[in-house]
């Protein structure tokens, strides 16, 4: 065998465990509602005109809701409807062709607004009023607020 096999060997070695350990769906999706609302408040902060307009900032916030999106309805399988001081309501799991048409919404309108390229503070507004609706109706609809 070849040195650079041998080292290739041992990273992989190191790596695999890492990778096989299970992922914690309840932590993975508020984290991921953790940077959405962070992206929500800065974008809220554009349009309130306390940090100026950004078109490169305004596309930032839309990839990362959009990636958001793509990755947010794969993290409520059977199981993790309680425990990890977990807001998902049970219509998760009790409606769950409508929270899939929830999460597809998001998905759409965050492809739109990628696709738009708003390059100004309305235009941003425009996408980012559309954008946020989702997150209204599906904490209305799928989460339950704890205090």
């Amino acid at each position: 065998m070849t040195l650079r096999f041998l080292a290739a060997l041992s990273l992989l070695a190191v790596a695999l465990p890492v990778a096989a350990q299970p992922v914690d769906p309840i932590a993975a999706r508020q984290a991921i509602m953790k940077q959405n609302g962070r992206d929500t408040g800065a974008g809220a902060k554009m349009l309130k005109g306390e940090v100026p307009f950004s078109a490169a900032s305004a596309m930032a916030i839309f990839k990362n809701m959009n990636d958001t999106a793509k990755k947010f309805g794969t993290l409520f399988p059977k199981g993790s409807e309680t425990g990890g001081d977990t807001e998902a309501a049970p219509a998760v799991w009790s409606k769950p062709a409508d929270f899939k048409a929830a999460v597809l919404k998001f998905d759409a309108d965050t492809k739109a607004a990628l696709a738009a390229k708003p390059a100004t503070l309305d235009a941003f507004k425009a996408q980012f009023i559309t954008v946020t609706g989702n997150c209204k109706s599906c904490h209305e609809g799928f989460r339950i607020k704890k205090d």
